[in-house]
């Protein structure tokens, strides 16, 4: 759950790195609330604003909006990557494909553009 928090810290900051690690939990926290919000809704009989989204459900998803692309974009900078390989994700299938494979890759060692890297440069603040 830190890294749920470290992510919502960071709302809107685009600039920097982040670790496999931050970007995957921060993804699986995101889905459990984002499940657990369309299951209140469901449950409660929630009026639907958009198809298949409550106004719970919609409320999240607006509100993890700006933190799931920042963190996306610093995740793309710790493969010194710029920011707009996000947008690959507009093309279909292949573009999720696209970018799938590079959420899964390591980052690369050092120093790049972005930054440090935040796994050797003491970053690693909530380590399990």
């Amino acid at each position: 759950m830190n890294w749920y928090f470290a992510v919502l810290r960071k709302y809107a900051q685009f600039q920097g790195r982040s670790r496999r690690k931050e970007f995957w939990y921060f993804t699986l926290i995101n889905a459990l609330i984002s499940m657990a919000c369309g299951l209140v809704d469901s449950t409660l009989q929630l009026p639907t604003l958009v198809e298949g989204y409550g106004v719970l459900a919609a409320l999240y998803a607006a509100f993890a909006f700006i933190p799931t692309v920042a963190v996306t974009v610093r995740r793309l900078h710790d493969q010194d990557r710029t920011g707009w390989w996000a947008l690959i994700m507009l093309i279909p299938i292949v573009g999720m494909l696209v970018l799938l494979y590079f959420m899964i890759q390591d980052s690369t060692s050092g120093v790049n553009r972005f930054g440090a890297n935040p796994k050797e440069h003491g970053d690693a603040t909530f380590d399990v």
